[in-house]
Formats: structure tokens, C-alpha cells, sequence
């Protein structure tokens, strides 16, 4: 919470312009993220915060489907997964976060740098050691995945990518590969999987593993629409 609230000081200071600037988000959005940050308070409660598998939204998200996730469900998740945030740098899915809007992307200045990269530098990775994982599913956005520090990461990971046929070709459509991630990690929590290999068989919603088009460090699932 130290890092979080580091950087919760820096946009404290920050107008409801300078984050709408900072964000390229609208008034009415500039507006709750300024009353957001202002309002800030520690320690984190189920009264003033949410789990986090619960607080996001969009297609990934949907894609989990977190609230037909039971309580074993759940342990698995706690066990196995972990999200990255612009905001907490990495948590598990029952961690309890504030309602935030911070991208991994954006260019906060902070004493370590021009942007959140730079902020967290190999932090996250140090984080991810401490699981003591061999392998590491990389699910993340490249957006989020660049706030990972490579070099410091013991595990070896294995990207997933999926893509649509689509005009005679294969393609990422991103609407499509969001949801997709969140299927596979839902997939992952339904049938406990341990082994990376056992991923191969993910089959839903039409995807399949395509040997062709992945290497070893690099794993593609193909549809046709």
C-alpha cells in the first residue's frame, strides 16, 4: 500500500483538468476520479472497497464471470491468479482495492520517472518471484505486461494470443481477444489446472490451440466466425 499511496498523493494534487488531460477522459469521468482520489482512505474495507475480481469490469472480466465463481472457485483463483494494476501494482482476486481509474500506460511523473513503468520498475516482478511459480500464463494486455520487468523475473512465461479468421486471414480483433483472456481464466479456475501443458485443450466458445502459428514461448488459439 506504500507504492499505492505514493502515488494517490500525486494525483491529490492533481485538478479535475490536469486528469482529464493526464487520462484523456471525460468531464463527467474526470469528475468521479478527482472526487475518487481526494477520497482516498486507509486501511481498506468491505465498507470503502471491493475484492478485486469483483470491483473491475469489461470484457475480460466478463469473460471470468467472478460472481457464478464459487468458494472453492474462489481459493483456486486466490491461489493462482494475479492481476496487474497501474494503481497496486499486482494483486490477488480477493484483495480488497478502492474504486480507481489508473491505466498502466499513463504518463504520471513520479521521483522514479515520467511514468507509471518507470515507477514500478521491477517491483512487480520481485512480487511475482515471491509465488515461486516455474511458469508464468501471461494473460496481461501488452500494456500491462510491459509493466512487468522481464530480466527479474525468475519464471518462464508462455503468452497466450488469440486470433479471428477474418478475410481470408488470421487476426487479433481486440474486443474478441478480451473476452477470450477472461474465458481462459475462468477456464483455468473451473478445472484447477496446474499444468501449463493442459491448456492446450481450452476449447470454449470455438477457440482451439493452433500448433502452427505458436513456438514455445508463445501460445496461439485460433476461431473461425
Amino acid at each position: 500500500m506504500k507504492q499505492s499511496q505514493t502515488l494517490i498523493d500525486i494525483l491529490k494534487d492533481k485538478t479535475q483538468d490536469e486528469i482529464s488531460s493526464l487520462m484523456s477522459i471525460s468531464e463527467k469521468l474526470s469528475a468521479l476520479n478527482f472526487e475518487r482520489f481526494q477520497t482516498f482512505k486507509t486501511p481498506l474495507t468491505l465498507a470503502n472497497a471491493k475484492q478485486a475480481l469483483f470491483a473491475f469490469k469489461g470484457d475480460v472480466y466478463s469473460g471470468i464471470d467472478a460472481p457464478s465463481l464459487d468458494a472453492q472457485d474462489l481459493k483456486f483463483a486466490q491461489a493462482s491468479v494475479r492481476l496487474l494494476s497501474g494503481l497496486y501494482g499486482v494483486i490477488r482476486p480477493l484483495d480488497l482495492i478502492a474504486p480507481y481509474r489508473l491505466e498502466m500506460g499513463t504518463r504520471l511523473a513520479n521521483d522514479k520517472g515520467k511514468n507509471l513503468y518507470e515507477f514500478w520498475g521491477d517491483d512487480i516482478s520481485q512480487v511475482l518471484n515471491k509465488d515461486e511459480s516455474e511458469v508464468i500464463i501471461n494473460l496481461a494486455s501488452n500494456e500491462y505486461f510491459k509493466g512487468i520487468d522481464k530480466q527479474a523475473l525468475n519464471a518462464k512465461i508462455i503468452n497466450i494470443v488469440f486470433k479471428e479468421f477474418k478475410n481470408n486471414a488470421y487476426k487479433v480483433i481486440g474486443i474478441y481477444a478480451k473476452r477470450a483472456r477472461g474465458l481462459m481464466v475462468r477456464y483455468m479456475i473451473d478445472n484447477r489446472l496446474e499444468n501449463p501443458e493442459s491448456l492446450k485443450a481450452f476449447d470454449v466458445e470455438g477457440y482451439g490451440f493452433n500448433p502452427s502459428m505458436s513456438d514455445e514461448s508463445t501460445w496461439v488459439f485460433t476461431r473461425k466466425q
